[in-house]
């Protein structure tokens, strides 16, 4: 599904296509899935939660400081986009065509994200709490999410982990304007 859809646009996919992909008949396919959206939302479901696992435990240490754990993170993600564009691709860019479900699945992971890097600036002695931590984290995923997509709608893949800097700045200046 996830390769179907980065070639053909979800919309354009078809449970045929994916069919000839894998190789098992349509009865085997609507055993497992009601139909392309479904096998869709599934396949977004296991990429996303693989991929907040990595976040967390990339996260490393509550000790260590924010800059530090979120560069470990950035590193990864961006990598893992980078080395990956239908992954990218589908889940960035082809997920809005997938309708209502997906696009709430998308957020609701974003979100996951954005908890876990509000934990982390919470958990920094250089966080002051001027600024709701949830929505500096909501903020940074914005940023990231905004740039990461542009990014791969460009099929700029190869130059994601550039990005890891300027978003690192971007932490540092809310920890100082919070400080």
């Amino acid at each position: 599904m996830v390769e179907v859809v980065a070639e053909q646009g979800y919309g354009a996919a078809t449970v045929g296509a994916v069919l000839k992909r894998v190789h098992i008949s349509r009865e085997t396919f609507y055993q497992h899935f009601a139909d392309k959206e479904d096998c869709f939302l599934a396949a977004f479901d296991v990429a996303s939660d693989r991929l907040i696992a990595m976040i967390e435990s990339t996260l490393g240490g509550q000790e260590d400081p924010a800059l530090e754990r979120l560069d470990r993170v950035l590193t990864m993600y961006l990598g893992v986009l980078s080395g990956s564009p239908t992954l990218a691709r589908t889940f960035l860019i082809e997920v809005y065509g997938a309708g209502r479900a997906a696009v709430t699945r998308r957020i609701a992971a974003q979100e996951r994200f954005a908890v876990a890097i509000a934990d982390v600036l919470l958990r920094d002695e250089h966080w002051s709490g001027d600024i709701d931590a949830k929505f500096a984290g909501r903020a940074v995923i914005g940023a990231v999410s905004a740039l990461v997509t542009a990014y791969v709608d460009a099929g700029r893949y190869e130059e994601l982990p550039e990005l890891r800097g300027q978003l690192l700045d971007l932490v540092a200046a809310m920890m100082k304007g919070s400080a």
